[in-house]
Formats: structure tokens, C-alpha cells, sequence
């Protein structure tokens, strides 16, 4: 089992910047691939930015690429998720996910482990 703590989300201005933080507990963190997904109010779950059990792949929406920047620390089981130049319609709940069936996926399935979700508001 896999259990997943988001952290880091808040209330910025657009144009700012937020780091947000995935602490991962339980099986061995450096097997699972992580990824970052985010649901607007009304909107489905959309994948924003996954990285590789070893950080040697990552993998972007269009939409935060340039932007956003996911990375990990293996020896602090943490995942990151770096986000500049923000956007109002990048206001949505975060979510982290974890899995160890596949070395980089894109696709909210194929992820066995999610956290509670930590709630971005970028505000115009």
C-alpha cells in the first residue's frame, strides 16, 4: 500500500508561482512512477505532468509545458510539482497518483494510488 499527502496548494495572483509537494509513505517509493492531475470545478480530471520511478522521463500537458516542472527525491520519497508564470485556469484541486505498473504513464488509470487533492486558486 501506497499512501500519498499532497501539500503546498494556496491562493496566488496570476503570473505568480507555487511549489506544490507529494509525501509518499508505504511500499517503496523509488518502484512507482508519480504523476500530477488536476480537476477544475465542472471540468474532468485532466493529466498535468508524470515523471519516471528513476526521474530520467517526464512527460507534460501542452497546457503547463514551459510552465510547470515535475521532479522527485527518492531519498525524501517526495515528489514536486513547480509551477510558474500561473494562470487563473489553472485553479483546480492537485491531486499526486502512484504506479508500479508502468514507467511513465499520462492516463489517470493506470495509476493505483492517489492522494486527497491540495486546491490551487490563482485569482486575475
Amino acid at each position: 500500500q501506497v499512501q500519498l499527502v499532497e501539500s503546498g496548494g494556496g491562493l496566488v495572483q496570476a503570473g505568480g508561482s507555487l511549489r506544490l509537494s507529494c509525501a509518499t509513505s508505504g511500499r517503496t517509493f523509488s518502484n512507482a512512477a508519480m504523476g500530477w492531475f488536476r480537476q477544475a470545478p465542472g471540468k474532468e480530471r485532466e493529466f498535468v505532468a508524470a515523471i519516471s520511478k528513476s526521474g530520467g522521463n517526464t512527460a507534460y500537458a501542452d497546457s503547463v509545458k514551459g510552465r510547470f516542472t515535475i521532479s522527485r527525491d527518492n531519498a525524501k520519497n517526495t515528489v514536486y510539482l513547480q509551477m510558474n508564470s500561473l494562470k487563473p485556469e489553472d485553479t483546480a484541486v492537485y491531486y499526486c497518483a502512484a504506479t508500479e505498473s508502468y514507467v511513465i504513464s499520462t492516463r489517470g488509470a493506470h495509476y493505483n494510488y492517489w492522494g486527497q487533492g491540495t486546491q490551487v486558486t490563482i485569482s486575475s
